[in-house]
């Protein structure tokens, strides 16, 4: 693959960019990220003032044409990922799925070349649909933390916990949270540096999973998740939007091309039979 040349180059070296990452996951104080999925998502995030950018795999994938959940080629989304970086001049963090099968050395070795800060990695096997062990999960964790330290790569691992997302409103999240708090607690051993229990959203439960994981905790916010202030309070140090951006951004294109095809069939116009 092709490495896009561009900003990249002014944000100083890769490793400043780890640093600042990290530096930036401070409990209280959040690091708030609006997920991008393009060059231009990504501009207009940074234009906005986000001292940081992160993907979102889905809105990736649907860009290029292809289901979320490791669908589309793994090439294709690292070099997705890699115009990005190279077109922002702050620290992108990239939603590398469940790793799409490298293993740790091959992974960690794209994510340098392509210069990601950091990255986030999920525990469900798309192959299957179901949770990975999370012990072997802990493992793999441990392997890419270590492919990484040989390098002298500070690369920035966002653990998800995907718990709640397996159970969506069929469990009580209180039912799932000593699950997931096994998992967070494993990973974090592992040697990442955040935990993302996505879809967590009950304050209660949230409130004690940041209290108990002792490390960064990653929420991402929703309408049914407490606000960004009500965040900051309970100790989270990283809000993510996920896919909010994109979704919100595709109802508007959606809804404006309705209202150009009305108005297109009351003037004759030439139109496709609906689908």
């Amino acid at each position: 693959m092709t490495e896009p040349t561009g900003a990249v180059a002014e944000s100083g070296t890769l490793e400043s960019r780890c640093d600042l990452l990290r530096s930036l996951h401070v409990p209280g104080r959040p690091l708030l990220l609006p997920n991008a999925w393009d060059v231009a998502t990504a501009r207009a995030v940074v234009l906005a003032g986000f001292p940081a950018v992160a993907t979102t795999s889905g809105a990736v994938s649907a860009a290029l044409g292809y289901e979320d959940h490791e669908r589309a080629p793994a090439e294709a989304m690292l070099m997705a990922a890699a115009r990005i970086v190279h077109s922002v001049d702050v620290p992108v963090s990239v939603d590398t799925e469940a790793g799409y099968g490298l293993s740790p050395f091959d992974f960690v070795a794209e994510l340098m070349r392509i210069g990601a800060a950091g990255c986030n990695l999920e525990d469900t096997d798309h192959s299957s649909g179901s949770l990975r062990d999370p012990y072997w999960q802990a493992d793999w964790l441990h392997s890419v933390r270590e492919a990484a330290s040989v390098e002298g790569y500070g690369l920035v691992i966002n653990a998800r916990v995907d718990v709640f997302l397996h159970a969506l409103d069929r469990q009580p999240q209180a039912d799932l949270f000593d699950d997931a708090m096994r998992r967070a607690r494993a990973y974090l051993e592992a040697g990442v540096d955040c935990v993302y229990p996505i879809t967590l959203w009950e304050r209660d439960v949230l409130a004690s999973f940041v209290a108990e994981a002792g490390s960064p905790v990653n929420i991402m916010a929703s309408p049914r998740a407490p606000t960004l202030a009500e965040l900051a309070e309970l100790g989270v140090a990283r809000i993510s939007l996920a896919g909010a951006l994109f979704r919100g951004a595709m109802d508007w294109v959606n809804g404006r091309l309705a209202s150009l095809a009305d108005e297109a069939r009351q003037a004759g116009l030439p139109l496709r039979a609906a689908t």
